[in-house]
């Protein structure tokens, strides 16, 4: 199951039920199955705040995911998602709001399945994973 919440930001997930179907189909594609999925929508403060208390991180950031698995091929999580940074990332990026807006929902996804961007290489992985989610949605 995916759930939607929203703090403290005045959003509504577009085409939500389509959006959950997208992401599921990402889930899928990768080999693993769904238990739970919350996507969490919030403030550049508010994730500031999870990054600090959680992470130890004292920077902004658009995306801060949990991996809450206890089985091997199944994704269970939380994803915090910044709406005022993927607001920023697109207008900087020159990319509409919605197109960064699943970028940043498949790139959780991705988290959870196995990849990592700490690194140049993964990184690039991780961003051909996402055009591919991108232009299959």
């Amino acid at each position: 199951m995916i759930q939607f919440f929203i703090e403290d930001v005045d959003f509504k997930v577009p085409q939500s039920r389509k959006t959950k179907s997208w992401l599921q189909s990402i889930i899928k594609a990768e080999g693993f199955s769904l238990n739970q999925l919350n996507y969490i929508f919030c403030s550049d403060e508010y994730l500031l705040n999870v990054n600090r208390q959680y992470l130890d991180h004292d920077f902004y950031t658009d995306i801060i995911t949990f991996d809450n698995s206890e089985e091997e091929a199944v994704v269970e999580g939380d994803i915090f998602i910044s709406i005022d940074r993927v607001k920023d990332n697109a207008q900087e990026l020159n990319k509409p709001f919605e197109e960064e807006l699943r970028r940043v929902l498949a790139h959780g996804i991705l988290h959870l399945v196995g990849y990592d961007d700490k690194e140049d290489e993964q990184e690039q992985e991780m961003r051909a994973k996402e055009d591919f989610y991108l232009i299959v949605s």
